[in-house]
């Protein structure tokens, strides 16, 4: 009886799509023991018993080059050939490369059944494929399916009680090629077909020129589209109910406490204005939840969505790709695109999502570029909160600061980060309609991981600012920082203050500097300072839980050293 399923396949087959199918959105996320290689199980229902079901990272062979393929292997050698099944996911479109895969699966003695994925992909190209000629060949159950749309998963599940080992003999490199091209030969029949519109748009989005202006064009429309789904979830829906329902049970909360109290400092915290400034006030009740749900949250969903589509469109690959040559120079591949993207909606999923980067090289430099160069969007409102009324160039120059920072600092990082970073292998999947299904699973999955890693970090960072508050701690630490501050940034010592507070809430540091009557090029140094140190607590506490605390004590010293070395250049070349 069958207690637990792998799905097995090449990159870019769509098996997270097949995963989302059969296991709907109750997944849980694990690392393989000892390695960064992230695990997907979720559980099918079927029969009225259940099965785990377990997505392995894509592999090419079950001859390892890399750690994520030596995870696939480990995990099933370690199986119960008694009770484990695997689904071999193979796309219909790339025949005689998928099988190469699946030869091996056979000769392990594996239980196998090949799931044709993409069936639909594969008529677009003009291929046709006779299943149950390739059943024959193979010796094990063969199921057409286009899991986008859910075709074919239903007899997928009904057919697993079929499942069987068909106990293929071991054969060499060249003989298994040899059987592939005999087996291609007698189930495959090519149509030639003229290019449609989206296979000339795909042709397009991969070559280096007419690539990176489809890239750039995407990139600029998929940040104004979650900006604009941000401001309309923020306006609509987070500040009125903050404001019409929260504000008045807090009003009620803060008479019944008594202003003054050590109580209500901790929970509401200092009134702004004679009253509760959601932003300001600082409070586990106020200003935790208001930063939470209110100003983050609704540009998560919204960056989340808009990624979603991206990926499933079949975007994202080309930008890795795209990104690749440039992102080697500082020692990642092109899918580190992917966590740089999420920084510059909220640093702290762009953090968890190096996750997918497999090398721990990889994973401190993405990490500390995000942390230092990649301003998160109250980073950015901050950054024109404080310049937008002189111009557009005061602004832009902070941008061109950050940039050359993060370029310079990924270089120095690639030439003295010891460790490895592995070359990128991407599959470039054609444009697909994405599912919308598939769509909200994802959404879900993410914004609920999101939730339950940030927001108890988002409640520990209000409140170790509160208390340095309440005990005048900050009063201390300003004291010491001031004299570099003066001497080397240029700045009144008055901006220490503002600057520290700067590691803990970038707004209220802002809020901070408006009233000190600063002049444009003091403006200027202290927006570069903020922007290129750490963008709050919740980020140094995901960057510990990811890399732990040496790791983000070298990565708080390297931005202590951009920024003394950055305020101090630009006090010197600005008049």
């Amino acid at each position: 009886m069958i207690k637990k399923i792998f799905l097995v396949g090449n990159p870019n087959v769509g098996k997270s799509v097949v995963f989302s199918r059969l296991t709907g959105v109750q997944v849980i996320s694990s690392n393989y023991a000892g390695t960064t290689v992230e695990i997907m199980r979720g559980f099918l229902r079927s029969g009225g018993r259940e099965i785990e079901v377990i997505d392995l990272p894509g592999t090419y062979s079950l001859e390892p080059g890399s750690k994520a393929e030596e995870a696939v292997i480990s995990l099933l050698n370690e199986s119960d050939r008694g009770t484990t099944a695997v689904i071999n996911i193979v796309d219909s479109t790339n025949l005689e490369r998928n099988l190469y895969l699946t030869l091996q699966l056979l000769e392990e003695s594996l239980p196998v059944m090949v799931c044709l994925n993409m069936c639909d992909e594969a008529k677009h190209h003009g291929v046709s494929i006779e299943v149950a000629k390739l059943e024959e060949l193979l010796g094990v159950p063969v199921v057409p399916t286009c899991a986008v749309t859910g075709l074919g998963i239903k007899t997928l599940i009904d057919k697993l009680e079929n499942v069987k080992a068909c106990g293929r003999v071991k054969s060499g490199h060249q003989e298994r090629w040899q059987a592939i091209g005999l087996i291609v030969e007698q189930v495959q029949r090519l149509s030639h077909r003229h290019h449609n519109l989206r296979e000339i748009l795909e042709d397009a989005s991969v070559r280096p020129f007419s690539g990176s202006l489809i890239a750039a064009g995407t990139i600029f429309v998929a940040f104004q589209v979650v900006r604009f789904i941000g401001e309309i979830l923020i306006g609509r829906i987070a500040d009125p109910f903050f404001v019409n329902f929260y504000q008045p049970l807090l009003d009620k909360l803060s008479s019944f406490l008594g202003q003054g109290s050590f109580l209500h400092h901790l929970l509401i915290g200092d009134f702004i204005g004679g009253q509760i400034d959601f932003e300001q006030s600082l409070g586990l009740l106020t200003t935790a939840p208001y930063i939470e749900f209110a100003m983050v949250l609704p540009y998560i969903i919204s960056f989340y969505l808009v990624l979603g589509i991206l990926e499933d469109v079949g975007i994202l690959p080309r930008l890795a790709m795209l990104f690749d040559n440039i992102l080697h120079h500082i020692g990642l591949h092109g899918f580190a695109i992917i966590p740089v993207l999420l920084g510059l909606g909220c640093n702290v999923p762009g953090i968890l999502a190096t996750r997918n980067l497999e090398s721990r090289r990889e994973r401190f430099i993405a990490a500390t570029l995000i942390s230092i160069g990649v301003p998160c969007v109250a980073l950015q409102a901050m950054i024109f909160g404080l310049l937008g009324r002189f111009s557009g160039f005061y602004v832009s120059g902070v941008y061109l600061v950050l940039l050359v920072i993060w370029v310079v600092l990924g270089v120095i990082l690639n030439h003295t980060v010891k460790g490895y970073s592995p070359e990128l292998l991407v599959e470039i999947p054609p444009y697909r309609l994405p599912s919308f299904s598939t769509l909200w699973k994802k959404l879900f999955l993410r914004i609920k991981g999101f939730l339950f890693e940030a927001a108890p970090l988002v409640l520990l960072g209000v409140l170790i600012i509160n208390l340095l508050l309440y005990f005048k701690l900050f009063d201390l630490v300003t004291g010491i920082f001031s004299p570099l501050i003066t001497g080397v940034f240029g700045l009144p010592k008055e901006a220490a203050v503002a600057l520290v507070m700067g590691l803990f809430r970038k707004d209220v540091a802002a809020g901070m500097l408006i009233p000190l009557s600063l002049n444009v090029k003091q403006l200027f140094i202290a927006a570069v300072l903020l922007a290129v140190s750490f963008p709050c607590v919740a980020t140094f506490f995901v960057f510990l839980k990811e890399l732990g605390l040496k790791d983000l004590l070298k990565a708080f010293l390297i931005m202590f050293i951009v920024a003394l070395v950055t305020g101090a250049s630009l006090n010197l070349l600005i008049h």
